[in-house]
């Protein structure tokens, strides 16, 4: 962190991560996904993670969201050691806690914008209506659509909403606009921002588009499985306002 930045109160950490190694074994080769990443993620921060393919940006988010181990290393959520928990306890981590979004959306065919996000609220705890988290990504019109009937981006938007209905504190995005063009790419990351503003969500966002990075909090460059580079913005940009 720059000088500038005071270290957030360890109350207020979500993650931290202390020297997270993943080692793939592809056959007699050895692949160092991450090489002892140190990271801590703030209550309500938005990050964007950047990197080349193979960079470790991708190892590195689906391991804070409970769908991959470290090989070595730790990593805490809150006071929960996630790098020692059992399956089950990452299976309830990840319903409870963490919403995904990716590069494809992986709706149902078959069921409308509404009916796909109420897949999930169905089995949270404490969800939020499926309406509701259509009309924070902008949807509340096109409720009843099936995603045949639905842009790339408003695809996008249902899959947002279908991450975010459960209210989870962490929502974690792999390239969510990699799919899209740049109007349409802007429209879904207003979205996110809508989403981390007004619930408050610890959002990290990887991408291989620099401009994205002016509209976090924070901004973490990773290299052959570490953190390369590290900085803060002084203010947040509007999605509007990035130059694709």
């Amino acid at each position: 962190m720059s000088a500038s930045q005071p270290e957030p109160h360890a109350a207020d950490l979500v993650f931290r991560a202390r020297g997270l190694t993943k080692v793939y074994q592809m056959g007699e080769v050895e692949v160092h996904a991450l090489r002892g990443v140190d990271l801590e993620l703030a209550r309500g921060e938005f990050v964007v993670l950047l990197g080349a393919s193979g960079s470790g940006k991708s190892t590195l988010v689906n391991i804070m969201g409970g769908l991959d181990r470290p090989t070595a290393g730790e990593l805490w959520y809150e006071n929960e050691a996630l790098s020692h928990a059992s399956e089950r306890e990452l299976t309830e981590f990840r319903r409870r806690y963490v919403g995904f979004v990716f590069q494809f959306y992986n709706l149902i065919p078959s069921l409308t914008a509404r009916e796909n996000v109420a897949v999930v609220t169905e089995i949270a705890t404490e969800p939020m209506r499926p309406e509701e988290a259509l009309e924070i990504v902008g949807l509340g019109g096109r409720m009843d659509h099936f995603p045949a009937q639905l842009s790339g981006g408003e695809q996008q938007r249902v899959a947002i909403a279908r991450a975010i209905a459960k209210r989870p504190a962490v929502l974690l995005c792999d390239e969510p606009t990699g799919a899209l063009d740049s109007k349409t790419g802007v429209v879904v990351l207003q979205a996110l921002d809508t989403v981390s503003r007004e619930l408050g969500t610890t959002t990290a966002v990887i991408t291989h588009n620099a401009g994205i990075a002016d509209m976090a909090d924070r901004v973490l460059v990773m290299t052959d499985g570490r953190i390369s580079d590290e900085r803060r913005n002084a203010t947040r940009k509007s999605p509007d306002e990035i130059s694709w």
